[in-house]
């Protein structure tokens, strides 16, 4: 059983060679009782796996992967669930079978597992085979088509259609001003556009209460990058440092520095950010906000970089 960033449950069937007559069956049990699971009990799952392979806080570390900083109005299991076969041959009536769920808009997929060797090294290759990489994309947008014609769209691609939208404007609002920022960078329906400069993420969020442009840095438990950034904090202009809000996040493994509106610059962002009247504001926000932040951050990010390496 897997966890993806966007929610819901990948459940995983793995057969070592030929997948057999049931496998199908097998996957679509498994993911019926999986579709019951409460957050309580897919944590306490994760947390008995943790216990038997060297220990760690189940809660914390699905927290962190989620880029979440609490658990509140956390749902583990809300989107529909996914069910990946992986094995080294298919037969032909499980690879019917599969297609047919597939047309029916059950998310599936097939992986063929190859071992080989080079040497004395083994090594495994694994290639998704149904849905094709190539055709995967286009099955989707035919399927989300065939949803809005019906009627069926829900809340939830709501949401997506104005984060991709949002995001999309502000890449053409700094585009506009000559700032490329975000020109590498694919518009996703993420409540967070950025980029990666070795292990930190220059980042636009939109927070639950608020917004914020930060850099987020990844794998910095002993917190030493975040340490030494804030040893040189002096070196950052005055008119971003001041508005830096700094978080170690003891006991996790990353940390963040971060800038949020003022209170002056609250007033303009009044609603959540999905209103049409408060879009165009929070775009604006971005735009004004991001160049002061990188200029003040990156060049002492980019010198502890090569200091700590």
């Amino acid at each position: 059983m897997g966890l993806p960033q966007e929610g819901g449950l990948i459940i995983i069937e793995n057969k070592l060679d030929d997948t057999g007559t049931d496998v199908v069956w097998q996957g679509l049990k498994y993911t019926s009782y999986c579709s019951t699971l409460t957050n309580e009990q897919i944590i306490k799952i994760y947390q008995e796996y943790l216990d038997s392979n060297g220990g760690g806080d189940a809660k914390e570390n699905i927290l962190e992967f989620l880029e979440r900083e609490t658990d509140e109005d956390l749902l583990l299991n809300s989107n529909d669930q996914k069910i990946f076969f992986i094995a080294n041959n298919y037969r032909k009536e499980v690879t019917s079978t599969v297609l047919w769920l597939l047309d029916h808009d059950i998310q599936i997929r097939c992986f063929k597992a190859t071992p080989y060797s080079l040497g004395e090294e083994l090594f495994l290759q694994i290639e998704q085979i149904i849905p094709l990489p190539e055709t995967a994309e286009y099955m989707i947008d035919a399927k989300e088509k065939e949803k809005e014609k019906k009627g069926k769209s829900k809340k939830v691609e709501e949401t997506k259609s104005q984060l991709v939208s949002l995001w999309s404007s502000l890449k053409e609002e700094l585009s506009s001003r000559n700032q490329k920022y975000l020109d590498n960078v694919k518009a996703k329906p993420l409540f967070h556009m950025g980029f990666w400069n070795g292990s930190g993420y220059f980042a636009c969020c939109i927070g639950r209460h608020n917004l914020r442009i930060e850099l987020y840095i990844n794998n910095d438990e002993e917190k030493k990058f975040f340490n030494k950034l804030y040893s040189l904090k002096d070196e950052i202009p005055k008119g971003i440092k001041d508005r830096i809000i700094w978080q170690k996040l003891e006991g996790k493994k990353a940390s963040r520095l971060k800038i949020e509106p003022t209170e002056d610059e609250k007033a303009n962002l009044r609603g959540k950010w999905g209103d049409s009247d408060h879009f165009e504001d929070v775009v604006m926000w971005f735009a004004d906000n991001i160049k002061p932040f990188y200029n003040g951050t990156f060049p002492i990010w980019s010198k502890i970089q090569s200091e700590l390496k």
